[in-house]
């Protein structure tokens, strides 16, 4: 009896499309339009899978070899199979996306990702900045560690975020991060706007968030800060 929990496709081919044998060059806003039309997808997709209580590996045969009678296993397999092929098409959107941008910038042209008008059924939440004409900024920074009760966690950092912009620090400034520690010097005790990716999971993504940290001695940590930032 073949393997029903297997995928139905492999690893390799996605399913973008091409013309004559060669791949069209999507603009920068057309990028930005595929890459959050993927992370929708995934996320619909994982959703089915959330209603049968299964994920990527869970096991569609009982122990003696049969498949389940609880849940849809076509369904299931379905569903597997087109988020490894999008997956292969969200990694590969955003290598195309980084190379955009960075051609962008390279060009001195302004960075402009203004997307066309498209429906749009997503749920804003706090501070997360889902604008489809806001820059792209590429992250220079990660968090290594937060410490408790210290003025970052208050702001709402956690260990692996990524920083795409500390005051008036972005990846093209930054300086190994000096920029970050003179802003910080320069700001005690006043709020610095601080845009970070945050990754929301397999399925979905990163999000932008906008936080903003007080920079303060009287936590009763060491710093201003209470984290450990890596430059990129």
């Amino acid at each position: 009896m073949p393997d029903l929990h297997a995928p139905t496709v492999t690893s390799g081919p996605t399913s973008q499309n091409t013309a004559n044998g060669t791949e069209r060059k999507l603009t920068l806003p057309q990028l930005m339009a595929k890459k959050e039309d993927l992370e929708a997808e995934l996320s619909a997709l994982g959703s089915v899978l959330d209603s049968h209580k299964v994920t990527m590996t869970t096991p569609l045969l009982t122990p003696d070899g049969f498949p389940r009678a609880d849940i849809d296993v076509a369904q299931i397999r379905t569903t597997r199979a087109r988020i490894i092929r999008l997956k292969n098409d969200y990694k590969s959107a955003m290598s195309k996306l980084e190379v955009a941008v960075q051609e962008q910038f390279a060009s001195g042209k302004p960075l402009d990702v203004a997307q066309p008008a498209r429906s749009q059924a997503s749920t804003n939440g706090g501070n997360v900045d889902s604008s489809r004409g806001s820059a792209i900024e590429p992250p220079f920074a990660k968090v290594n560690t937060v410490v408790p009760n210290s003025p970052a966690e208050e702001a709402g950092l956690r260990a692996g975020d990524k920083i795409t912009r500390f005051g008036g620090a972005n990846w093209t400034n930054h300086e190994r991060l000096s920029k970050v520690a003179q802003v910080v010097q320069q700001n005690e005790n006043q709020r610095i706007l601080v845009k970070i990716l945050r990754e929301r999971g397999p399925l979905t993504g990163s999000a932008t968030i906008e936080l903003q940290l007080t920079p303060r001695r009287d936590w009763g940590g060491r710093g201003l800060l209470g984290c450990h930032l890596l430059p990129l």
